[in-house]
């Protein structure tokens, strides 16, 4: 099995780091995050022009027709500039109208999302704690929307929402404009302020059905298990930038007239963040195979790939500011931007802790099977 990618794929790659490294240094983090604008429109708009946010779009819907091993990797560059824009959340959203939608939505909906006028979100919890079936109280009836969702990820600057919610069939995923009559939303305290999150009321606001009513569930699980795989390569890019920038500062640093790199607890520390970037990656690499082949263990290579990036990401960020000593807190430093985005990202989908869980009893399905 060749689990590397194809001379293509990695141009594209290098063009998308390209692309960034001269329009989103780590300073325009630092502006979004101390303006709190949310996100870049500048850097959003370059995004579609780039063909990003079409990647998996056909291209009948103004997308660029890609593929997924395409998205991962522009997902993971995306993740190493730390850029400040709502990539993740519209996958979320594009992943439930491609699965689901009908060919009108997708005809409606598609587009926007490609052309970058549409910013997508995934509309679930309703209180702290992981979101269950039964926790759901937000309901669907005919076309009519009412409940509040909270933590909704870039939810400020959204304009189009796939909301979980109970109809008569069961749990059933709306598709609502935010900028609708209806909707009020709230900007809720976020550890990320580029990456803004809301509480959203919806009180009658028009939805449409997006898939089979009371199939809601069922689809949800595959859009989170597809998203979670391109948000590990955002994670794991993320990782990788904090591990480099790391690594200039001990190289530079000097203690004792010594590279404090040379010191043994210093080198153990780094090897073993090397090693869980680099478990990440593979794992990433398995489940990018498998979202691209629709495989059967997608749910296994989702969990995995989603346990270990997130578990490498904090690991990254915590290092990072470790290592650059008594400077590694502040705010004049880019060691708090890593570490926010590392805790925004763990639990946009659901904290590590709860895919573990999903993972022990995917794995242990597969025996029984």
């Amino acid at each position: 099995m060749n689990f590397d990618f194809s001379d293509d794929q990695k141009l594209l790659q290098t063009a998308s780091r390209d692309y960034l490294e001269g329009n989103a240094e780590l300073s325009v983090n630092r502006e979004v995050l101390e303006s709190g604008g949310g996100y870049s429109a500048a850097l959003w708009t370059g995004a579609a022009e780039m063909g990003w946010l079409g990647a998996v779009i056909p291209e009948e819907h103004g997308g660029a027709g890609f593929g997924y091993l395409e998205l991962v990797l522009i997902a993971e560059e995306i993740g190493r500039a730390l850029a400040p824009i709502p990539f993740s959340s519209t996958v979320g959203a594009v992943e439930a109208i491609l699965l689901a939608g009908n060919s009108e939505q997708q005809a409606d909906f598609l587009s926007g999302f490609a052309d970058g006028s549409r910013i997508g979100t995934l509309a679930l919890a309703e209180g702290r704690g992981v979101v269950r079936e039964e926790n759901i109280k937000a309901t669907y009836s005919n076309g009519a929307l009412s409940g509040t969702k909270v933590a909704v990820s870039d939810g400020t600057i959204a304009n189009t929402a796939v909301v979980a919610a109970r109809s008569e069939g069961g749990i059933s995923l709306a598709l609502v404009n935010l900028d609708g009559a209806g909707v009020t939303r709230k900007e809720a305290a976020s550890i990320d302020p580029t990456r803004q999150c809301a509480e959203i009321t919806f009180e009658n606001a028009e939805a449409q059905l997006l898939g089979e009513e009371g199939q809601g569930w069922q689809v949800l699980q595959t859009v989170l298990d597809r998203s979670a795989i391109v948000q590990a390569f955002e994670q794991v890019g993320s990782a990788q930038r904090a591990m480099e920038i790391t690594t200039e500062q001990i190289l530079s640093r000097y203690a004792f007239g010594r590279q404090i790199a040379s010191f043994q607890a210093i080198k153990h520390r780094m090897a073993e963040l090397y090693a869980a970037i680099e478990l990440a990656r593979s794992n990433a690499y398995y489940g990018a195979w498998a979202l691209a082949n629709d495989a059967d263990d997608l749910g296994i290579a989702a969990a995995t790939a989603r346990v270990s990036a997130t578990d490498a990401f904090n690991l990254a960020s915590q290092e990072m500011i470790q290592m650059h000593g008594g400077v590694g807190f502040t705010w004049e430093y880019d060691c708090h931007m890593f570490y926010r985005r590392a805790q925004h990202l763990g639990l946009m989908l659901g904290a590590a802790s709860e895919w573990r869980d999903k993972l022990v009893d995917r794995l242990a399905a597969s025996v029984a099977a």
